[in-house]
């Protein structure tokens, strides 16, 4: 089960793709196998807190994206939210 909290403020400020790296990062290191148990545990919550970070910024931008309408005559009408379900 995963508990929604603030970022620790290092985590906050990072973009998505910055955020992602970091993970990518751990991931590979626990991976290896080669870190110690605390560190692995530390590592691992760091982690989540990353994981929780990219959720709220993809669904943030998730939010604002719309989806172009076109009209008959194949131009840009109108825009509306983009249905993601």
């Amino acid at each position: 089960m995963t508990q929604q909290t603030t970022p620790p403020p290092d985590i906050a400020g990072l973009s998505f793709e910055d955020a992602l790296k970091k993970l990518e990062q751990i991931v590979e290191q626990l991976e290896g196998g080669d870190v110690p148990l605390e560190t692995s545990i530390e590592m691992y919550t760091r982690g989540e807190a990353l994981k929780n970070h990219c959720e709220k910024l993809l669904k943030s931008a998730e939010a604002r994206v719309e989806r172009i309408v076109v009209g008959a005559d194949g131009t840009a009408a109108a825009t509306e939210p983009l249905d993601v379900d």
